[in-house]
């Protein structure tokens, strides 16, 4: 088995009280990012063909990811989303190989699940790039309430050889939300 190694890993940590000076009966918008940055096994390589080596491994690191991101929200998960960074002596297909549903669905076990697909980023970048990581509902992308980013930075990185994988959750949909949509009463039906 093909195995990713971890440099080191991040965490971020948000929550937001009130929006336009309300808040709403849900309480706290809290926000979780979990980050392992690897070794890109392929930077500096030129094209190459077969990135199976990055899926496979990124089962372990989705399981790994999805565990802590639940740990530190401290409760089930409404929403979530993935992204990546990749430094420059890779190439953005490189960070999307470790994002594909090898990872998504290591990731969805990892936190409870979740029915829908998982929204996502990548770009190439370098040290203290920052990347807005779209979180949707978990179990029905067109609930419109849940929409929402969650804007990472990882100190440091992404140096030219590094891949930094993200998984993100969040506790609730954004606060005072109010633009319709379907309800996620509606899509437990």
């Amino acid at each position: 088995m093909s195995r990713l190694i971890v440099r080191k890993t991040h965490a971020q940590v948000e929550e937001t009280r009130e929006v336009a000076g309300r808040t709403d009966e849900r309480g706290p918008l809290r926000k979780v990012a979990v980050c392992a940055v690897v070794a890109n096994p392929f930077a500096g390589s030129g094209y190459v063909e077969d990135l199976t080596e990055i899926v496979e491994a990124s089962r372990e690191i989705g399981t790994s990811l999805g565990e802590r991101a639940l740990a530190l929200l401290g409760e089930p998960p409404e929403s979530y989303g993935k992204g990546g960074l990749v430094g420059t002596s890779g190439e953005q297909e490189h960070v999307n190989a470790a994002l594909t549903s090898v990872f998504g669905n290591a990731f969805r076990d990892a936190i409870g699940g979740g029915k829908a697909w998982i929204t996502s980023v990548t770009k190439v970048a370098g040290p203290d790039a920052m990347i807005d990581v779209p979180l949707a509902y978990k179990d029905e992308i067109w609930v419109r309430s849940h929409y929402d980013a969650f804007t990472v930075t990882v100190p440091d990185s992404p140096r030219p050889d590094d891949l930094v994988i993200i998984a993100a959750v969040a506790n609730r949909g954004r606060i005072n939300a109010r633009v319709g949509g379907m309800t996620t009463e509606e899509a437990a039906k």
